[in-house]
């Protein structure tokens, strides 16, 4: 379990406290790492108390707390979601099953088909349909929510796709490259509000998370390329033998 965390001490608790309730009756082993940078509240200190490790990571950046967060954890399968309620922690064992069962490598959640009433503003709403509208066409998927910050996956498919952003950006990369390269799916969860301070800047996150879009488009184009001409030159080694 993985929560990049900067000062959640309105929430933390409520979330640790729902993740033991829905994890401990499992009898599954779990691990909660709170990845947390420079909190100045009693974040840290609340997630000691309820049980998580806390690991340090004071370069700013959602996706650099995910791959700081995904380079410590050591369970089979990680899971991750937001340190201020919105993400439904009671769920986890519900999305586990479907991952096992399904013998899937990757699910991502979705959070437009079922939310709460207000847990989203018209305008983060718009945003995300825009977002995921360019993600689905861009790379030929079929996303309702290309943003959702809850997944369940197995660790070892860390070592098949390739993140590269350190920023927001992250969210919508993984899900490209899960799609792309493992067995993936997305799967409807409820969406609350959100307790404590709003840290996403609308208009600033989501015009760079659009022209990430482009970007990681040109590198999966030229990521292909590569792989053809590598495979073009085995080829012509053999034809040589």
């Amino acid at each position: 379990m993985i929560i990049p965390t900067m000062n959640e001490e309105e929430s933390i608790g409520e979330v640790l406290d729902e993740i033991h309730s829905a994890l401990k009756p499992t009898g599954w082993d779990y691990e909660i790492l709170m990845v947390d940078t420079n909190s100045k509240d009693r974040t840290r200190e609340i997630g000691r108390e309820k049980g998580a490790i806390i690991v340090d990571e004071p370069r700013r950046g959602y996706g650099r707390a995910y791959k700081t967060g995904f380079e410590r954890a050591t369970g089979d399968i990680i899971v991750t979601l937001d340190g201020d309620t919105t993400y439904p922690a009671y769920d986890i064992p519900r999305l586990v099953n479907i991952l096992l069962k399904e013998n899937l490598d990757f699910i991502t959640t979705d959070r437009l088909s079922n939310m709460e009433k207000g847990a989203m503003s018209f305008k983060h709403r718009l945003g995300n349909w825009i977002l995921a509208k360019t993600t689905n066409i861009l790379f030929g998927l079929h996303l309702r929510d290309s943003q959702s910050g809850m997944w369940v996956f197995r660790r070892g498919i860390l070592n098949k796709i390739k993140l590269t952003s350190d920023g927001m950006p992250l969210s919508e990369e993984i899900k490209i490259e899960a799609f792309k390269k493992v067995r993936a799916k997305e799967v409807p969860i409820k969406y609350r509000p959100r307790k404590g301070e709003v840290k996403l800047n609308s208009w600033k996150d989501g015009k760079e998370n659009l022209k990430f879009l482009f970007r990681k488009k040109k590198m999966m184009k030229e990521e292909l390329s590569l792989v053809e001409e590598k495979h073009s030159k085995e080829k012509d080694k053999e034809v040589e033998k």
